[in-house]
């Protein structure tokens, strides 16, 4: 082969970017020979024709048709062994003598090890620190030999360089290697194929940009009409930059909740197919790719990984901002590769992203019936969260979720309410820290509360359940710790501290029994005594 084909022609004007959008739209002279090696990509015998589904609620949802290509049901769960066979089988046998390598933030990996596998030679993976156990066991399933080096995708790719030349092993790239292009765009002619109608845009994941050069590289040689949409997250943005730039750029720090798509710096011929195939970059946070997350396995019951999640996250987000409806988006489910214990992280942020969840900071007074008259403002809404812990006799500092059905305008409204009641209120949905960590550390000891007791309640959830949980337990003695969460299930359950004289504890147990709530007494338990009394 040729490696003259994969390089730019002097004669050829690349395409430049805009605010993100290509401004003109020429062809390099080889195109063609990528949509030739994309037809003869020996992929399949790994490799599934993956399906391409109607999200039937997704769509809906969002008011266009949205496809989901599948690829998070390859053997490996994930679309990287198509480039890596391809590439793999079409090395000669002095080529695999000493056996091959590659460096992976986790997908890239698998997709080696199983093709080292299926033509019974060696193959050493090195891996970043941070890649999820999940993929990291996976490799080692499919008999790959595991070193893991550095934080990120490029210090493990460093690495696998220095080893690379050490043994004599040959390296085997995740995305800026022709053949590695084409078996990722065979993932494009699937997609032509399966569609029954017109498809208006396809959203890709970006890491390195194989997936997307592939994919684009074929749709637009045949059908030009059709957008091509990258997606990265924020903090992760190498192509976006790159194409504004006009070159490859490298990012001095990449965000690693999408793992998947981590990459400091694209390829440079992954950069050069998408400087001329790729219409538009679209960033998403992690709010948004959990959201997304949420829809996939609302319509798959699937739980994809958060680089599995971007496509579906950046057709919402696109289709949101430029008022679309009616058209027809594929997105393309990348890979499903995460660990289980991720998943709390995910749900949590799922509904924030989706703008089905505010996060307030809110003062109150300091006084009995204040948790009520501020839940009173709110209305019926479902509470999600609610922390607090008494501070001092003036005042009190909330921490509240609260389930919107109606999106940012719910929201405003909610806030102008809040407002008008005279309640100093925050809105920290998008604020990162509260919702990574102060959520979580609402409490703390409180000083001068001798008569403190502590109960566990449960009451059946639905909406304004936490209201009727106020009211039944009236206002005649004042709550000096208060943390409920909704956990989705069909109880809601409170753990609250109740400041009781001793002269009315018999008074309150009776009212308790009378409630008819479930409810058992914390106050001698050790997590209790050692960090909250």
């Amino acid at each position: 082969m040729d490696d003259a084909l994969w390089k730019p022609q002097s004669t050829i004007t690349i395409a430049t970017f805009a605010g993100g959008r290509r401004v003109c739209d020429n062809r390099a002279m080889d195109a063609q020979k990528y949509l030739d090696l994309i037809r003869d990509a020996d992929v399949y015998d790994v490799a599934i024709e993956s399906p391409l589904e109607l999200a039937k609620n997704l769509s809906a949802k969002i008011q266009n048709t949205v496809l989901l290509k599948r690829e998070d049901l390859q053997p490996v769960f994930s679309f990287k062994l198509r480039g890596a066979f391809n590439k793999i089988s079409k090395l000669s046998d002095a080529e695999l003598t000493n056996g091959i390598i590659c460096s992976s933030a986790g997908n890239h990996a698998q997709g080696v090890a199983l093709a080292a596998q299926s033509r019974g030679i060696r193959a050493v993976v090195v891996m970043p620190i941070t890649t999820p156990s999940i993929k990291v066991n996976a490799v080692r399933e499919l008999g790959g030999e595991i070193i893991l080096s550095g934080d990120a995708y490029d210090d493990a790719y460093a690495h696998a360089r220095e080893i690379a030349d050490q043994q004599a092993l040959t390296f085997i790239h995740p995305f800026d290697d022709p053949l590695v292009i084409a078996g990722q765009g065979t993932i494009g002619l699937e997609i032509l194929k399966q569609a029954d109608g017109d498809i208006d845009a396809i959203f890709v994941p970006i890491g390195g940009g194989g997936l997307i050069a592939g994919i684009a590289c074929c749709i637009k040689l045949q059908r030009p009409d059709i957008r091509i949409i990258g997606v990265e997250p924020e903090d992760s943005a190498a192509m976006r930059d790159s194409l504004l730039a006009g070159e490859p750029v490298s990012l001095d720090h990449v965000g690693i909740f999408a793992d998947g798509v981590a990459v400091r710096r694209v390829g440079d011929e992954t950069f050069r197919l998408c400087q001329m195939f790729v219409d538009e970059i679209v960033t998403v946070d992690t709010d948004q790719c959990c959201a997304a997350i949420r829809d996939i396995f609302d319509d798959t019951r699937s739980i994809v990984e958060p680089a599995g999640g971007l496509a579906v996250a950046g057709a919402k987000k696109y289709a949101a901002e430029n008022n679309l409806s009616g058209q027809t988006f594929v997105a393309i489910n990348c890979g499903a590769n995460v660990n289980f214990d991720r998943l709390r992280h995910i749900a949590e942020r799922a509904a924030v992203g989706d703008q089905t969840e505010m996060l307030i900071a809110a003062e109150i007074p300091e006084k009995p019936g204040s948790f009520r008259r501020f839940c009173e403002v709110l209305g019926r809404r479902s509470i999600t969260e609610f922390n607090y812990r008494y501070t001092d006799t003036k005042k009190a500092h909330i921490f509240v979720g609260i389930h919107l059905s109606d999106g940012q305008s719910e929201s405003r409204a909610l806030l102008e309410s809040l407002t008008a009641a005279k309640y100093p209120v925050v809105d920290l949905s998008t604020n990162e820290m509260a919702k990574l960590h102060v959520r979580h550390m609402v409490g703390g000891r409180a000083a001068e509360i001798p008569n403190e007791r502590l109960f566990r309640f449960e009451f059946p959830e639905r909406p304004g359940a936490l209201l009727d949980f106020l009211n039944a337990i009236g206002t005649d003695w004042n709550i000096s710790l208060f943390h409920y969460r909704n956990h989705g299930s069909d109880y809601g359950r409170v753990l609250a501290g109740i400041d009781v004289p001793n002269t009315e504890t018999d008074k309150l147990e009776a009212h308790l029994a009378e409630l008819g709530y479930p409810h058992w007494e914390e106050s001698d338990n050790p997590a209790y005594t050692m960090f909250l009394s």
